[in-house]
């Protein structure tokens, strides 16, 4: 998976917009030039960009994991959305003033900064792009209204089931697992953050997770032995991810409904 693309050499960026898309070889070439710009590293428990700062553009992950949150006065902080390889950050944002929330880096990021115009200018010249870019905002939009309801609605074992079907199934549209596995780089301060949950409770919930053999997680590596029962642990429906919208065939290659390995 070396500069962020997965075990086939494809980058996560063109994967996750043939779920919204069928591509043209000349729309791939132009998300692949997008690819290639200057790269930049920010080290793991650093900003991309804060809350209050004005809007540089659009931060494309390239590599490791990100994440997006806000930081009360007193110190707590709410996670937003887990930002993975191939995924932009909001390409809305350049209405804003400033920005009001952030972006840390949960990993090591290499990412992209993107200026707005850069994305107008691909459109410009492969509209159809749009519509994959549209695709795109409406999920991640839909991924926080799914946390909203896990945080209000589902128990502690509930949410951190849940969680875990999405970041899989997130990673393995993108060509990112192998084995029925894939990278859990995420700490359980993270996941607390991210779940509503403290940290301790994290733990207590991980265990009675190992405990029924419904994942195996071990250095900074996460296995679902069998997809299917954790889904029904988590009461996990994938719609909300959108996977394989272009009308192809599912990249997840039945996993969303099936099991894992």
């Amino acid at each position: 998976m070396k500069n962020g693309t997965d075990i086939n050499g494809e980058h996560p960026l063109i994967q996750r917009f043939r779920n919204f898309a069928t591509l043209s070889a000349e729309e791939e070439a132009g998300l692949r030039r997008l690819v290639d710009g200057p790269a930049r590293t920010v080290a793991a428990r650093r900003d991309l960009i804060r809350e209050g700062e004005a809007p540089r553009g659009v931060q494309l992950i390239l590599s490791g994991w990100a994440g997006a949150y806000r930081m009360l006065e007193d110190g707590r902080r709410q996670g937003l959305a887990f930002l993975l390889p191939g995924d932009l950050s909001d390409v809305h944002n350049v209405v804003l003033n400033e920005m009001d929330h952030s972006i840390g880096a949960l990993t090591e990021v290499r990412y992209v900064e993107l200026p707005h115009s850069r994305f107008e200018e691909l459109v410009r010249v492969h509209p159809r792009l749009l519509h994959a870019l549209r695709w795109q905002s409406m999920t991640a939009i839909s991924v926080q209204r799914e946390w909203t309801v896990s945080i209000g609605q589902r128990s502690a074992f509930e949410r951190l089931c849940h969680i875990f079907c999405e970041i899989f199934l997130r990673l393995k549209a993108v060509g990112l697992c192998a084995d029925g596995s894939c990278d859990m780089p995420a700490t359980q301060a993270d996941l607390a953050e991210a779940t509503g949950l403290t940290s301790i409770h994290v733990n207590r919930m991980v265990q009675d997770m190992r405990e029924a053999g419904l994942i195996v997680l071990k250095n900074r590596r996460l296995a679902i032995p069998d997809f299917a029962a954790l889904q029904r642990s988590a009461l996990f429906s994938p719609n909300y991810l959108h996977l394989g919208h272009s009308g192809s065939a599912s990249p997840l290659g039945g996993y969303a409904n099936s099991q894992a390995n």
